[in-house]
């Protein structure tokens, strides 16, 4: 496994439905029991729901993407898209602190909304605060993390590389994943402290050069004797908001694998397919840090099916 940039070391409708993991973060850990109930979570029997309240969770704005592909597949659900933008990005908090922040959202969320499921579709809040919301809370949660075993499956030069937030490529969680699912490829930890920002301003309409997306994505790229990196997993839901600017960068062609198609499928997994294809109202957006959207922004909300953002109740938490 090489890491590039920062070196880190390792640290802390009655129809029927299967048996599912819930919240489904990652393929069945066999090797480790405890491990596999701490980070896939306990076992439950999904229930089919018609018109459900679905809260989707971020630090920011890429959650849209994962918002984007569940309201395709569960159209009839009632959207609240839920940014915690007062703190973005989480990479810059501790994790203690962090995970006390999650839970006093997720708090408000929880109790304001009343949702029947929650995705929290955030790598960094998915792998240190899961665990802890599992256990606060009896509504159903569907995680984000890095897309290794179907990325190291697919590739056929056995290079791969995950593109991920600093935070998420220091993780062990990240490393253990590597150490399961790696089968025989060369892995490449590549930790980008910038990527998810510029994200962000281009979705703000913000200008966005294309030397800086370059410079965040060339680690990426590695080439010897025996090949060159085919696979890339966006480790990060905000890098995809990138993804033309990332194929027409790349040095050479690669698949860049997105994980939110996969969590799309868990959610119809949990609570079963759409009962009607009609969207039942537009989704609703809360930021934490109660700024009102530019038209810009309001602009591109509304192509992912989100209404004007409201202002986020609880003072205490925009800061």
């Amino acid at each position: 496994m090489r890491v590039e940039g920062t070196e880190f070391g390792f640290g802390s409708g009655g129809a029927r439905l299967p048996v599912v993991s819930s919240p489904n973060l990652v393929p069945a850990l066999t090797r480790d029991p405890v491990s596999r109930i701490r980070l896939v979570g306990p076992i439950v029997m999904p229930r089919p729901l018609a018109s459900p309240t679905i809260v989707v969770f971020d630090s920011g704005l890429g959650g849209l993407t994962v918002h984007r592909e569940i309201a395709q597949v569960r159209p009839d659900a009632r959207f609240i898209y839920a940014a915690d933008d007062a703190v973005f990005p989480y990479g810059r908090l501790d994790e203690t602190k962090l995970v006390t922040r999650i839970v006093a959202v997720m708090d408000h969320l929880v109790l304001t909304h009343d949702p029947d499921l929650v995705v929290v579709a955030c790598n960094t809040a998915s792998t240190i605060a899961l665990p802890v919301l599992r256990a606060r809370f009896t509504v159903p949660f569907v995680g984000t993390v890095p897309a290794i075993k179907p990325a190291c499956a697919a590739s056929a030069t056995k290079m791969v590389s995950v593109l991920g937030t600093e935070a998420t490529v220091k993780r062990e969680y990240t490393r253990a994943l590597i150490r399961e699912f790696a089968a025989g490829c060369d892995v490449t930890l590549v930790g980008s402290p910038n990527l998810a920002a510029l994200a962000e301003s281009h979705l703000r309409g913000e200008p966005v050069a294309d030397e800086a997306i370059a410079a965040e994505i060339a680690p990426c790229f590695v080439a010897n004797g025996a090949g060159r990196t085919d696979t890339i997993v966006l480790a990060c839901t905000h890098f995809p908001l990138l993804l033309e600017g990332l194929q027409r960068l790349a040095p050479w062609p690669v698949t860049f694998l997105d994980p939110a198609p996969a969590i799309a499928r868990r959610v119809v997994d949990l609570i079963g397919p759409a009962t009607s294809p009609r969207a039942v109202a537009a989704g609703q957006a809360v930021f934490t840090s109660g700024r009102a959207p530019s038209a810009t922004l309001a602009a591109a909300l509304a192509c992912f099916g989100i209404a004007p953002a409201d202002r986020f109740d609880t003072p205490s938490l925009s800061t």
